[in-house]
């Protein structure tokens, strides 16, 4: 299925019922009254996010979403029945914002959690509603109100705990098939990766965490050169991320210079994200020879300036791999630890 992460829909919510004009007319009851009842409440647009979704592309097709109508009310004091709610299933990470006037209605975080999005009309009185001492035949009723419509975009942004970026070709698609059981496509061109792949890490019994690889960078990808910028944002939930560069370049570039314009561009799309805690990831240093690796990695590091962690990795022969992964569990666990007792 092809990867969708922005879509627009158009809801509506049920309409309430209209009240009953209706009098009781039965054999030997004379004088009988008014018996017209109220009219049911319209159903409500509800969405519920999914963990079993994990892409907007069901919307590319089906973009008008009607709740049922509440029914009119009947005579003999019936009450019309309320209209059937309407649920549509979103992706967990589903921003929804209302299109006309861009405001954020809510965020989809949790698995069923649920939110509103259009309430149903209010249901109409019946006639039997008006009757009192000075008026005992009543021969008016209410309307249901008009259930709300709203014009909606949803957009998705990947729920993941380490985010991979780097320019294409620096082997995130690899790394991340090296160390869980997601498949991307892997090639010897740019650009293999088209959109984003999540991939779950088990380190060990009830001991996991989720990397997220995004199509690769290049300079001007926050003006919108290349794939990256379209899903620079599925970064933003990420609390760590993994810088990759390739040290042995095939096009002949500088390492250092790749990583800089990197994170540029990463400052420019926002301040936030480039702010973002970072570790540097040094990968395919199988291609180098072996008493060459060191001194390379070592020259890399000095000419950034690098303070964070520093990893050296061969994702191709999985040299390197689990030393990376056990430091970002352990990573991990602290921030959560810390996230609970902050709480």
């Amino acid at each position: 299925m092809k990867f969708v992460d922005e879509a627009t829909i158009t809801v509506k919510a049920g309409d309430g019922g209209n009240g009953c004009v209706s009098f009781r007319r039965e054999k030997y009851i004379p004088l009988g009254g008014p018996d017209g009842g109220d009219g049911g409440d319209g159903g409500s647009v509800i969405l519920q996010a999914d963990a079993n979704l994990n892409t907007l592309a069901d919307f590319r097709y089906e973009r008008n979403f009607n709740a049922q109508r509440g029914e009119n009310g009947r005579g003999r004091n019936c009450t019309g029945a309320k209209g059937a709610d309407l649920e549509i299933r979103v992706p967990v990470g589903t921003l929804v914002y209302e299109e006309d006037t861009n405001e954020l209605m809510g965020d989809l975080v949790e698995n069923g959690q649920r939110l509103v999005v259009a309430r149903g009309g209010f249901h109409g009185l019946g006639n039997l509603r008006y009757k009192s001492s000075v008026n005992r035949s009543p021969r008016q009723s209410k309307p249901g109100t008009p259930g709300e419509k709203r014009s909606l975009r949803l957009e998705l942004k990947l729920l993941a705990d380490v985010g991979l970026l780097g320019k294409p070709n620096a082997g995130k698609s690899t790394l991340i098939r090296a160390i869980s059981s997601a498949k991307p496509k892997v090639a010897d061109y740019p650009f293999t990766t088209l959109y984003p792949n999540l991939g779950v890490v088990r380190v060990e019994a009830h001991r996991s965490f989720v990397v997220a690889d995004i199509p690769g960078l290049i300079e001007g990808a926050a003006e919108g050169a290349g794939l990256g910028v379209q899903f620079l944002k599925h970064l933003s939930r990420t609390g760590l991320l993994l810088h990759l560069v390739d040290v042995a370049p095939m096009d002949g570039s500088d390492p250092v210079q790749d990583v800089q314009a990197i994170a540029h561009e990463l400052d420019k799309f926002s301040a936030e994200l480039g702010e973002r805690e970072r570790w540097l990831v040094l990968n395919k240093t199988d291609l180098l020879p072996e008493d060459e690796r060191e001194e390379r990695c070592r020259d890399i590091v000095q000419r950034l300036d690098w303070q964070g962690p520093v990893f050296a990795t061969a994702a191709v022969a999985r040299q390197g791999t689990q030393a990376l992964v056990f430091a970002i569990m352990e990573a991990i666990e602290s921030k959560r630890k810390a996230a609970a007792q902050a709480s």
